[in-house]
């Protein structure tokens, strides 16, 4: 169950154990309310000073945690958040098309450590997470950065497709947020 929460972190208590465990943004703000029961999936880092814990909702946001903390120079922090900026499938999809600019968007996250992102994990984080030639337009910088931000907010990427689509051609990032969330609320 759910002890507390803080950004990033979450107590969950267990058989009256608690466990702190980190999570990414997506995970954080899709879980249920204080009290309420939850699984998650967890990595155990095991340190000279210390045990940390990490945990996901989803086995393949854990399985691009665990591909992230194995590319050089790339700890569980930067893992983490790399998966709070970028979605496990647009993390798939940056890969699978070399975009370093969108990695780069990451806080942390510069055009050296993209580059070695996008060599070291080509390949790795499963083509089924990547979508299919024209199952989706190409969104621009703009409307990407929306979407994040509606995910971010913890609305499904269904949702965030949805309100992206009632919005007007060439909307700004700010104002395109704005619109989406009244579109959904």
């Amino acid at each position: 169950m759910i002890a507390d929460k803080a950004p990033p972190q979450v107590l969950i208590d267990v058989s009256g154990v608690g466990y702190e465990v980190d999570v990414p943004m997506s995970t954080f703000c899709a879980l249920p309310a204080l009290g309420e029961r939850v699984t998650l999936l967890t990595h155990l880092v095991v340190r000279e000073d210390a045990q940390l814990l990490y945990g996901f909702l989803s086995a393949p946001e854990r399985a691009a945690f665990r591909e992230l903390i194995k590319v050089s120079g790339i700890g569980p922090r930067t893992a983490l958040a790399v998966l709070s900026g970028l979605n496990v499938a647009d993390l798939a999809g940056a890969v699978s098309r070399q975009e370093g600019a969108r990695l780069q968007k990451v806080p942390g996250i510069g055009k050296k450590t993209a580059e070695r992102l996008l060599l070291e994990l080509k390949g790795k984080l499963g083509e089924e997470l990547v979508a299919p030639a024209g199952a989706m337009v190409a969104l621009d910088a703009a409307q990407a950065d929306i979407v994040q931000a509606l995910i971010a907010l913890g609305y499904s990427d269904k949702d965030a497709a949805l309100a992206l689509k009632k919005l007007p051609a060439g909307v700004g990032v700010s104002e395109g947020i704005k619109l989406a969330l009244r579109a959904l609320g």
